[in-house]
């Protein structure tokens, strides 16, 4: 009974956290989707925003697990650390304002951009998983999901909303992420 428990709070966990990275992708969309955006770019942002956000965790992971075996027992706290870092990150960008709207989402360039922008909180996560044990396909697949159904969200929302809306949920997954990083330090 106590497996279960302990994994049910894993996968919940991981869903928070997916979410949280999530917000970035739901912010910016929010104010790409404001200038208008067809179906067609939508669901190719979507893709790509996914797809980053599978492999940016896992270039974390493997290098999380390097630094993870190096620092040994301080791994945890390095963890916490990072996780905390890029929370409050999150906030302080979300009160500053993203400088992202001038991107071309119609273009290739444009997307990549725009995907790994919102990606890299992503991999800075995976460096922190990557020095604990755990589930990392369903990590990387859950962070894909919801990476690229919140850019899908935001990109639909930007077009009858203000941008006010995407800084309040890029500084509630900020949030998130800075609580679990004080998780895993104490």
């Amino acid at each position: 009974m106590t497996v279960a428990y302990e994994r049910l709070g894993e996968l919940l966990t991981i869903l928070l956290m997916a979410a949280a990275l999530g917000m970035d992708a739901l912010s910016l969309g929010v104010g790409i989707g404001m200038k208008g955006v067809r179906r067609k770019d939508a669901l190719r942002i979507g893709t790509m925003v996914a797809l980053f956000h599978v492999l940016m965790p896992l270039l974390g992971i493997a290098a999380g697990q390097y630094v993870g075996a190096l620092l040994g027992s301080l791994a945890r706290y390095a963890a916490g650390g990072l996780l905390f870092l890029l929370g409050a990150h999150m906030i302080l960008s979300s009160i500053k304002g993203s400088g992202m709207q001038s991107i071309n989402h119609r273009t290739w360039f444009g997307v990549l951009l725009f995907s790994l922008s919102v990606s890299i909180d992503s991999f800075s996560v995976g460096v922190s998983l990557g020095m604990f044990h755990g589930d990392w396909l369903l990590t990387v697949l859950a962070f894909g999901f919801f990476g690229g159904v919140m850019s899908l969200v935001g990109l639909a929302m930007g077009r009858g909303m203000g941008r006010s809306l995407g800084d309040y949920g890029e500084a509630a997954g900020g949030a998130i992420l800075l609580a679990f990083g004080l998780l895993f330090i104490f």
